[in-house]
């Protein structure tokens, strides 16, 4: 084999252990071009870079961090097969850039002898050197080069240090001929590989020798079924095969770290250098403190109020969302000035506009989220909160590593869901996603803000804490409460199986690098924009369509016309005052003329046929009908509300009027109110427990490459809303009702 020649596109795979730097190194190297994507059927994440070099143009491929090319899930397997050129619409890369951390070489080293056996073309970055040389620790690079028989390249990646020495050495593999795969086994072993190669050849001939190695080192059968399709004949051979290696001194699994370890300690004799006494580091002082079980909580406390003020300040992300609403409301305007009235007119402005724009809103907490994270992981310091977060989520049957997923769906469900992705246990990782939508988002928040400024009263509980506020937090505190008991109930359950112990390497402290942060937050934010907002785009069109038909105007009009006819003929002569009156009698009787055709629709029909159902939780049909078009958004009931009580669908959780209109809104022929604090509490309740996110579902989709678990989601998350609204509002309505 040999590599493309100069002229045409370099393809080099980007390789190392988690907390390397390789993400920052990506970034390094490909500047602004770059994209993400997903491989298909699988949660692994791609990243394509570019740049030009000396005329060559080199195409970056930044795999997942791993410890190891042992594939033991199809997640895991997509990693080795873009490195044997087995994936799908992934081109095969020419060379493999392993980054290693140059403080911590021993290990790092490993995946190094592994990648070695694949015949690639490779270059190490010796990442992070600064930070070797602040613990003590010298690195004859000329040596290990010489050693490894591969270029070695130092380099800072933060700070950019050998970026151009990288890049003209990358370059110069432009048409090197693949180098003879080297492999640390004994000569029993290699032979055992040989002979299971030919054999696996003849079932499977474009298997690589890399893949029979695997095959007979994994023993945890996930390859087997993967190359094998349950094959007896070819598992009795590797069965025996085995046993046969174990009897001369080479068990499997355990032969492979003896081998590839015995490897690294001879590759590095004589030039790795350390100072005999250790040095008590800056970053060993911060993590006394940090990891302390008092002071590190502290700090944790204070760093997350610090993360939540700026998510939720009307300073910060306010202003953007501000401006955001103002756009979209332009938009309207203009839609509304250019189109006459009809389905296309209500379409775009009460459909797509309002649909998409109530999600895009969300976007600015996302990024100053997300922003947060970015910065808090690239400084090192979310791998200490996971540690101190680790004993309490241990209780429940989730590890430290749940808690960033948890924490990013505060402010949205979906990028927490993707967050998951850092849980290397499949279990821990379905549950956490299972219970993320639990955490109250962004979304949740007008209901809470309209309902508690409604209908709880101003005033403080034992003096200082006012009732408001406390209503409030008590639905975040709901909804935490509610995913730890739903976790414990999954791990008790159809998801039973023992919490693994956490591990979890404390990366070294360094400053963020600000490339590396943008990064994140434009790949984060987009993908929330382009998952969510497409998805909403779609189920905002079909609950328009149930609002809006069938469609009776001539009928619903017709007990106006004559008024609207006076109206309009006394606008013609009317001074400015006059023209006031009139134009906000002829916009009650369109809001009257809208609610009407709402209350004659498909979701307001339907709003009867539940209503039966939703009683219990004292709620009338309009309450029904406002909450099943918040299934795709939650954010969509506020203006269903104002249709439906006649005040149109520009109101928001601020609104006055929709408030006062609430509060004296009666159940049908009769006097008395439909709406007080117990039947608020109950839409808060439901709210803050129920699946009223079909994008969130569809992410759950996607992540777990199944209908299964959005399916499973929805349905308990339904009848948890369901129950605890029922029990809030009955247990409520008993005591401040009776």
């Amino acid at each position: 084999m040999s590599v493309d020649a100069p002229a045409r596109t370099l393809n080099v795979a980007l390789v190392g252990n988690p907390n390397t730097g390789k993400s920052t190194l990506f970034h390094a190297l490909s500047g602004v071009r770059q994209k993400t994507g997903n491989y298909p059927g699988v949660t692994v994440e791609k990243k394509h870079g570019s740049f030009t070099y000396q005329g060559q143009k080199v195409t970056l491929i930044d795999l997942p961090g791993t410890y190891s090319l042992a594939p033991r899930s199809p997640d895991e397997m997509v990693t080795v097969d873009v490195l044997l050129g087995r994936q799908a619409n992934e081109a095969k890369p020419n060379a493999v850039l392993v980054i290693v951390d140059a403080s911590n070489l021993e290990r790092n080293l490993y995946i190094v002898s592994q990648v070695k056996e694949l015949g690639l073309p490779m270059i190490v970055a010796l990442n992070m050197v600064d930070i070797a040389q602040e613990k003590g620790i010298s690195i004859d690079g000329a040596k290990l080069q010489e050693r490894l028989e591969i270029p070695v390249v130092p380099t800072q990646a933060n700070r950019r240090g050998g970026m151009d020495r990288l890049r003209e050495t990358i370059v110069s593999l432009s048409g090197q001929e693949s180098i003879e795969p080297q492999s640390p086994f004994p000569e029993e072993f290699r032979e055992k590989v040989a002979q299971l190669n030919a054999k696996l050849q003849a079932q499977t001939p474009d298997a690589p020798r890399y893949l029979a190695e695997r095959l007979l080192l994994d023993t945890s059968g996930y390859l087997e079924t993967e190359l094998l399709h349950g094959g007896h004949e070819l598992h009795n051979w590797i069965v025996e095969t085995r046993n046969q290696l174990a009897e001369i001194g080479q068990p499997v699994p355990a032969i492979e770290a003896i081998s590839r370890y015995q490897w690294v300690q001879q590759s590095l004799d004589g030039i790795v250098t350390r100072e005999t006494s250790r040095k008590v580091s800056w970053s060993d002082r911060f993590d006394q403190i940090l990891t302390d079980k008092i002071a590190g909580t502290i700090f944790f406390i204070l760093v997350m109020s610090l993360m939540f003020m700026a998510v939720f300040s009307n300073y910060s992300a306010g202003i953007f969302m501000g401006l955001i609403e103002d756009g979209f409301e332009l938009l309207a305007n203009g839609v509304n000035a250019v189109l006459p009235d009809g389905a296309l007119k209500s379409l775009l402005t009460d459909g797509v506009i309002a649909g998409v724009g109530g999600v895009l809103v969300f976007l600015p907490q996302i990024c100053i989220l997300f922003f947060f994270i970015a910065i808090l992981e690239d400084c090192g310091y979310l791998a200490r909160a996971a540690y101190l977060m680790d004993k309490l989520f241990s209780k429940v049957g989730l590890s430290g590593k749940s808690f960033i997923p948890l924490l990013s769906s505060f402010a949205c469900a979906i990028p927490g869901i993707m967050a998951a992705r850092v849980i290397e246990n499949r279990r821990d990782r379905l549950i956490t996603i299972l219970v993320a939508p639990l955490m109250s988002c962004s979304a949740r928040m007008p209901v809470y803000v309209l309902l508690t400024g409604a209908f709880i009263p101003d005033e403080a509980l034992l003096g200082f804490f006012p009732l408001q506020v406390l209503v409030m937090l008590s639905m975040y505190l709901l909804g935490i409460l509610a995913a730890v008991g739903v976790a414990f109930i999954l791990r008790k359950t159809i998801l039973p199986g023992e919490t693994p112990p956490f591990v979890m390497e404390l990366p070294t402290y360094k400053l963020p690098s600000i490339t590396g942060v943008f990064w994140v937050v434009v790949e984060k934010g987009w993908a929330f924009v382009k998952r969510a907002g497409t998805l909403i785009f779609a189920m905002t069109v079909i609950i328009w369509a149930l609002s809006y038909f069938p469609r009776n105007e001539s009928g619903v009009e017709a007990p106006f016309a004559d008024e609207i006819a006076q109206l309009k003929q006394q606008r013609t002569g009317a001074d400015e005052q006059q023209a006031e009156q009139i134009d906000n009698r002829l916009a009650e009787i369109q809001n009257e003329i809208d609610g009407e055709l709402l209350r004659n629709s498909f979701l307001g029909m339907a709003g009867h046929w539940i209503e039966p159902v939703v009683k219990p939780l004292g709620w009338d049909w309009k309450i029904g009908s406002a909450a099943i078009a918040s299934f795709p958004a939650r954010e969509v009931i506020i203006s269903t509300m104002g249709v439906l009580y006649n005040l149109g669908g520009e109101e928001d959780e601020e609104s006055e009027s929709l408030k006062d209109t609430i509060k004296n809104a009666k159940w049908h022929q009769s006097e008395e109110n439909v709406f007080n604090i117990p039947v608020a509490l109950s839409i808060m309740v439901f709210f803050a427990l129920c699946a009223q996110c079909a994008a969130t579902l569809a992410v759950i989709k996607r992540e777990t490459n199944s209908w299964r678990w959005p399916i499973f989601t929805f349905s308990y998350m339904t009848v948890l809303a369901y129950l605890g609204a029922l029990v809030t509002y009955q247990v409520s309505a008993f005591f401040l009702l009776s």
